[in-house]
């Protein structure tokens, strides 16, 4: 069984929303909306796969609790099974 099949999301926490957007997208070329970047993958077997790139004001209570400033998700076959085993 294919456990990971591949990336949810990157979301990370930064001190500047409005800069860091900027930043992306004049270096990386990705234009991050307020909500994040969504990056859809043609060739995924999967018919809605796709990834997801977002900010958070440093603030944020989103990742608790966790005190990590990031957080990676992974898309996954069976999340039922990868939590068995």
């Amino acid at each position: 069984m294919k456990r990971v099949i591949g990336l949810g999301g990157i979301f990370f926490k930064c001190k500047d929303l409005e800069n860091t957007r900027t930043w992306y997208a004049k270096h990386l070329g990705i234009d991050v909306e307020t909500w994040g970047a969504q990056f859809n993958f043609s060739s995924d077997p999967h018919p809605a796969a796709y990834s997801v790139l977002s900010f958070f004001k440093s603030g944020t209570d989103y990742f608790d609790p966790s005190s990590s400033p990031f957080m990676i998700n992974f898309r996954v076959d069976d999340l039922e099974a990868l939590v068995s085993v």
